[in-house]
């Protein structure tokens, strides 16, 4: 089954598709821009004050959605089918990067009920060690899809494979009360926060997995 680095090279003898998977990369800037400012309104803000319109960006990602769905359907109609595959990969992408959307809104949500600075008690140094890897992967995706770097997909799955499970650990901490300094408040906020991010990281190693894995493998792991 063909890999993306085969499938970028059918994209590009097709001009809609080329766009949509320009389209694509704009999308995930949107949302690290979105994920960036969500995350400093909810960590390093107390009055839950968000410096951009996140709603109003995640419209705009819906739109990109929307466009790459019109743009891949054209080209399946006007092909008769041939060489699906390219559209079904692209598609999967632009889902997680959806999904990555939505999640990234609901940190917004999370920051506006909470509008106290999120401190998170003993668990800090695993939430910040959370946000500067989901960081770090909103920074690597894109270079990793334009150059269709397995090598470099394949890292990025296997460094952050840790994280599903200690934000599993956090919401389970979080249920028992095992930090008895935090108020119930605090407790919701960063079990919530935690399965936010959690989903986010999750979408993203799900991208990375369209480098390394061939289609029927996307969104599992390395093959």
């Amino acid at each position: 089954m063909l890999k993306l680095k085969e499938l970028i090279e059918i994209w590009r003898r097709d001009n809609s598709l080329t766009q949509a998977l320009l389209e694509s990369y704009a999308m995930l800037e949107s949302t690290r821009i979105m994920f960036d400012k969500s995350v400093h309104s909810l960590r390093y803000n107390d009055a839950g004050e968000i410096a951009m319109d996140v709603y109003q960006m995640d419209k705009v990602v819906n739109s990109y959605l929307q466009d790459v769905r019109q743009k891949v359907f054209k080209h399946i109609a006007l092909t008769g089918g041939a060489n699906i595959v390219p559209s079904l990969v692209l598609t999967s992408i632009v889902i997680d990067v959806e999904r990555i959307g939505d999640y990234t809104k609901n940190i917004t949500d999370l920051a506006i009920a909470h509008p106290k600075r999120l401190r998170c008690g003993m668990f800090e140094d695993d939430i910040v060690r959370i946000e500067a890897a989901v960081k770090d992967m909103f920074g690597k995706i894109v270079p990793c899809l334009k150059a269709s770097d397995e090598a470099a997909g394949l890292k990025l799955m296997q460094d952050n494979s840790w994280i599903t499970k200690k934000c599993d650990e956090i919401v389970t901490a979080m249920i028992k009360e095992q930090d008895s300094s935090l108020s119930t408040s605090d407790t919701v906020a960063i079990a919530l926060y935690a399965r936010h991010l959690k989903r986010i990281a999750a979408h993203l190693i799900n991208i990375a997995s369209s480098v390394v894995n061939p289609f029927e493998r996307v969104g599992f792991r390395e093959a």
